[in-house]
């Protein structure tokens, strides 16, 4: 019987995130959904429903991969990742730092990391798929990123952790 509620539980918030974006104040968390976070432990665990009786779907093993939350049940966080893959997570296990993975069309592209917020500025690095960064800003069309040896500006649309036309200062 209470598997049975978990089940019409996790169903009917999944229906309500899928209705539209909620108003801050209207989560547990008090914070709007959906939202990018992050995966703050080198281990975490995604289950197929808010509680640790469902079984763990997959692992993510990578510190800072960006996530988006799109529901928040009590103290668990429905999730999707730039695959599309989905599950609930803890709260604890995931930071509010914002990252940033480089995201483009073919595995095989590199996108160009500008000096500045401008195509014409100089090119200083090439980023592979998959590259993270700690956002630092965003301009709506840019951002800010840096990681390992490197720090420069990336188009946004590059990117998967930040919302198209997100301003982040």
């Amino acid at each position: 019987m209470i598997a049975w509620f978990r089940g019409l539980l996790a169903a009917l918030l999944t229906f309500s995130s899928a209705v539209g974006p909620t108003r801050a104040g209207s989560e547990p968390s008090g914070l709007p959904v959906p939202r990018f976070v992050s995966i703050k432990a080198d281990r975490v665990n995604v289950r197929g429903g808010p509680d640790k009786d469902h079984d763990v779907a997959f692992i993510y093993t990578r510190v800072g991969w960006p996530v988006e939350i799109t529901a928040e049940f009590e103290n668990w966080r429905r999730i999707r990742d730039s695959d599309g893959s989905e599950g609930w997570v803890y709260h604890s296990l995931l930071s509010g730092k914002r990252m940033a993975a480089v995201q483009l069309k073919a595995k095989t592209d590199l996108a160009p990391l500008h000096a500045k917020p401008d195509p014409a500025s100089p090119v200083t690095a090439r980023l592979e798929v998959g590259v993270l960064g700690a956002v630092k800003s965003c301009t709506g069309t840019w951002c800010h990123i840096a990681g390992d040896k490197f720090d420069g500006w990336v188009d946004q649309d590059d990117l998967w952790g930040v919302y198209p036309n997100e301003k982040i200062e």
